[in-house]
């Protein structure tokens, strides 16, 4: 099966050199963009690339406003503190997640709570929320929402769309109006990826996004903040760039601030990269049904996007019939000068996270122990 399997990846991107996991594409108007940006010298936090990409990124998601951060971490963290997220809060999520999604947590003095994920897109699980949520918070005289045995608030709840494949929204939301926390998507890996009829991001108070060099479109190192109320999108750009207020000379910050504004010459990259946007989500709709077809006569699981969902397939992974298949499939590939990575270590196995108070993982335990990604780049 994996000297099969490498041959049929070969074919996929006609190459007999090194096949990455998840290359970026430049094959528009991203050196025009670039150029011009550098011409005007306005290369930093200020300049037209910024808001017009703000403003591509909102069209396109139907986002009533879009704030551009320099990289995905930065617009989770600011998303997380609008959040009232703080010293000595709790904060859910799911244990199998990249690591940038705990990290934002730990660095605003909260701590996560590691939930199970569900075996179909590999996100939070609205059951194992609830269960976990049913038998260790209450809701306090004011509303809040408590856990029972530490007194520690727990504020908001952070799904994250696996792979591209978006989560139970519709369970989840009902969750988070139940418990009176703020919904916050981590949508990094979700661009151009729907929840029936709507794009991931725009379903809890915030969502936020990532361009990385391995993302669907990049802006080399970027991120978004997807605010559901246009008032704080107005609010976090004003945290993003250092809480400054507006004068024609003087420095003036309000409040203590982040220094998150992505510059414009990343954002010029992203404008470009946009124009391409549906091109990319063509051809990867088209790589996942060769991987599909290819799997589907053999013991090996690929993962489709859920029935209620559209997915970007940023990264097509299978499922392997054990972990001894799983680690022969990584060994053979990645010898071959094919890449091929397993799912993130679970959070609560790092040592930054190993106290972290969490539900019963058997799902995230069989992900990490089975799931296998593939090559994706768009072709």
């Amino acid at each position: 099966m994996v000297d099969k399997l490498i041959s049929f990846i070969r074919d996929i991107y006609q190459t007999n050199e090194y096949i990455p996991l998840h290359a970026p594409q430049f094959r528009g108007n991203e050196k025009k963009y670039v150029a011009e940006t550098i011409d005007s010298t306005f290369v930093s936090s200020v300049g037209k690339f910024v808001d017009d990409f703000e403003n591509k990124i909102a069209k396109f998601t139907g986002s009533p406003r879009a704030v551009a951060t320099v990289n995905g971490t930065a617009a989770l963290s600011t998303a997380l503190y609008m959040a009232g997220v703080g010293q000595g809060d709790l904060v859910i999520t799911q244990a199998l997640t990249f690591v940038a999604t705990c990290n934002a947590i730990y660095h605003l003095g909260a701590k996560p709570v590691l939930i199970d994920i569900e075996p179909q897109a590999f996100g939070l699980c609205p059951v194992a929320t609830q269960k976990w949520l049913s038998e260790n918070a209450r809701l306090d005289g004011d509303g809040h929402c408590v856990h029972k045995e530490t007194a520690k608030k727990i504020k908001a709840i952070v799904p994250m769309h696996t792979f591209g494949h978006p989560v139970q929204l519709e369970e989840l939301l009902q969750i988070a109006r139940e418990w009176n926390l703020v919904l916050i998507e981590d949508a990094a890996e979700s661009l151009g990826s729907y929840y029936k009829e709507c794009h991931t991001g725009t379903f809890g108070n915030f969502g936020t996004l990532s361009f990385n060099g391995n993302k669907i479109i990049t802006t080399g190192g970027g991120g978004m903040l997807l605010c559901a109320n246009p008032d704080d999108g107005v609010r976090a750009k004003h945290l993003t760039t250092t809480a400054k207020k507006p004068h024609p000379y003087e420095f003036y910050h309000d409040e203590p601030g982040f220094n998150f504004r992505m510059p414009n010459l990343n954002a010029a990259l992203g404008c470009a990269q946009m124009e391409e946007l549906n091109s990319f989500l063509d051809s990867k709709r088209k790589i996942a049904k060769r991987y599909e077809d290819f799997f589907s006569n053999s013991d090996y699981i690929f993962v489709k996007e859920p029935a209620y969902a559209r997915s970007n397939y940023w990264l097509n992974s299978v499922y392997c019939p054990s972990i001894e298949k799983r680690n022969e499939l990584l060994a053979k590939t990645n010898s071959a000068g094919v890449m091929t990575r397993p799912v993130w270590q679970l959070m609560h196995r790092l040592p930054a996270f190993e106290g972290a108070l969490r539900g019963e993982l058997p799902n995230a335990e069989a992900a990490e122990a089975h799931l296998v990604s593939l090559p994706s780049s768009v072709v």
